[in-house]
């Protein structure tokens, strides 16, 4: 499957799509991108004097990336628009700061993937390579 065909199979639209570029994907992990339009509605408000990116939507970066394009790939000609995803847990934790404009790489390692549920280790890291935030999300795909 084309790295293209995965982002376009994601059950996601702008502006809550955040993967722009899937770098590299297998069967054991994915590497994808995505910088952070400073024109992004919650920039408005978190915070007021110095705007930075909520924690949830790091999260959700990551999870976008390393476990719904993952979990697509796997599933390859099995994956069709019928398919429910899901998010099951997250363990994160937040390094450092992510600022509007800023670019961030999401690398994912699979742990396992049986009975539907895709269990990842996850770390975003910025354009220093700096690691941001790291963890494990876990979600189902049925």
């Amino acid at each position: 499957m084309e790295k293209k065909e995965i982002i376009s199979k994601l059950p996601y639209c702008k502006p809550f799509l955040f993967v722009d570029e899937i770098i590299k994907i297998d069967e054991d992990g994915v590497e994808g991108e995505y910088t952070f339009d400073e024109n992004l509605d919650f920039y408005k408000g978190h915070f007021k004097e110095k705007p930075i990116t909520p924690g949830v939507i790091l999260t959700e970066v990551m999870a976008q990336i390393g476990v719904v394009c993952l979990g697509i790939f796997l599933l390859n000609e099995n994956f069709n628009s019928n398919i429910s995803i899901a998010l099951t847990s997250t363990n994160i934790e937040f390094l450092k700061p992510v600022f509007p404009n800023e670019k961030v790489v999401v690398v994912s390692k699979k742990i396992y993937f049986r009975f539907g549920k895709l269990k990842c280790e996850v770390s975003m890291k910025n354009q220093k390579n700096e690691i941001v935030c790291s963890g494990t999300i876990s979600g189902m795909i049925a």
